[in-house]
């Protein structure tokens, strides 16, 4: 008999397993891959603070990066890179990250000048200015999730099952092809499989599929020395989108900008201890998106980053991966008593999901979750 039953072993199931079992409780996780092998591993592993949307998520993804960087080190998972340099490409720009520096988001930011921008970054072409935060990480996730799955069962004693899917969960029990497995508490993390563990939840919540591609490039010979994002990110990330001055970077953008944006495309560059640079995204959005990458899309990832970093290298690998999508950060339901259904619906879920976790996990056991945990 299990405390707790956690279904889904991404990285918003490990987080709840964590959270869960810090508190001393028994879990077990059950996901239906023999390994990992959804949106939690098919992205940058990029734990993004900065550009965050101002207030709770913010927070969230504060307290989720340190708590990375608390078990980064005992889980035997490397922090790749540490900060953020968002370059302003233009000067609408530039006048962003002012603004930005102005609220509370921008606590212990630096503004760079474009010639500060070109010392940290030579050869690459010019640009209005940037901004330096120090608070965001990227570690590698194809390799951090099992590390994490590994650790919890090690250090915690959380057990898996893997490849067994859950095809019903009520109070007290979770039904599977091999019988019923019991606990006390129930959190269901199945990202965007809406089809099996209450659909009438998804299909409320107008939950969908984000479809994205993804591309590796090969070694440059010289190291970033930050994660980098550019212009297209002030206008999609909501902890910039939302001030006032975006206006006039969003209208450049629509004129100049108008295929990227078509795309949902706003670069990001992570680089790996190998050297190779994980580069994208775009965004295409359906019930059921097509398995397909599109070379005209993969094309303008590759612009972008040429506008910002220079000549790319070449493409070693390509990728596309899926992710549940609605308004807001989340959706967190009591569909019975002991039952909860806890999915991520803004992309963020390495970025936000441990303290997501915490709040959640502490409502249910103890008075000691903060109180907008279910205000979700």
């Amino acid at each position: 008999m299990h405390d707790v039953i956690i279904v889904g072993a991404g990285i918003v199931g490990l987080a709840h397993a964590l959270a869960a079992a810090r508190r001393g409780k028994r879990v077990l996780v059950i996901d239906r891959d023999a390994c990992a092998n959804g949106a939690s591993i098919r992205n940058f592993g990029f734990v993004t603070v900065t550009g965050q949307e101002r207030g709770r998520v913010w927070d969230l993804a504060r307290r989720s990066s340190e708590v990375w960087r608390t078990i980064a080190g005992p889980a035997g998972i490397r922090i790749e890179q540490e900060g953020l340099l968002l370059i302003a490409q233009r000067p609408e720009a530039a006048a962003m990250v002012d603004a930005f520096l102005a609220t509370e988001m921008g606590e212990a930011c630096v503004r760079l000048s474009g010639g500060e921008v070109a010392a940290r970054l030579p050869g690459t072409p010019p640009a209005a200015g940037g901004l330096f935060s120090p608070h965001d990480l990227r570690v590698e996730s194809r390799t951090a999730i099992p590390l994490l799955a590994r650790w919890l069962e090690k250090a915690y004693g959380v057990s898996f099952r893997r490849g067994l899917a859950a095809f019903h969960a009520e109070t007290g029990v979770v039904h599977c092809r091999d019988g019923a497995y019991r606990a006390d508490m129930i959190f269901l993390c199945p990202g965007d499989d809406w089809a099996t563990l209450y659909p009438d939840i998804y299909a409320e919540a107008g939950i969908r599929r984000c479809k994205l591609q993804m591309l590796r490039l090969a070694a440059p010979g010289w190291r970033l020395p930050a994660p980098v994002m550019s212009d297209l990110s002030f206008v999609r990330y909501l902890g910039y989108a939302a001030l006032p001055e975006a206006g006039a970077l969003r209208a450049r953008l629509e004129r100049e900008e108008s295929e990227a944006l078509r795309y949902g495309i706003h670069l990001i560059a992570v680089q790996g201890a190998d050297g190779s640079l994980v580069v994208g995204d775009s965004h295409d959005y359906a019930p059921t998106p097509d398995p397909f990458a599109a070379e005209a899309v993969d094309a303008e990832i590759l612009r972008q980053y040429e506008a910002v970093l220079g000549k790319a290298s070449g493409v070693v690998e390509r990728w596309t991966g899926t992710h549940a999508s609605a308004a807001g950060h989340s959706v967190v339901r009591t569909p019975m008593n002991g039952v909860m259904l806890i999915v991520v619906t803004s992309g963020t879920g390495a970025s936000t999901a441990f303290a997501l976790a915490e709040d959640v996990v502490g409502a249910v056991f103890d008075s000691q979750g903060r109180e907008t945990c279910i205000q979700l």
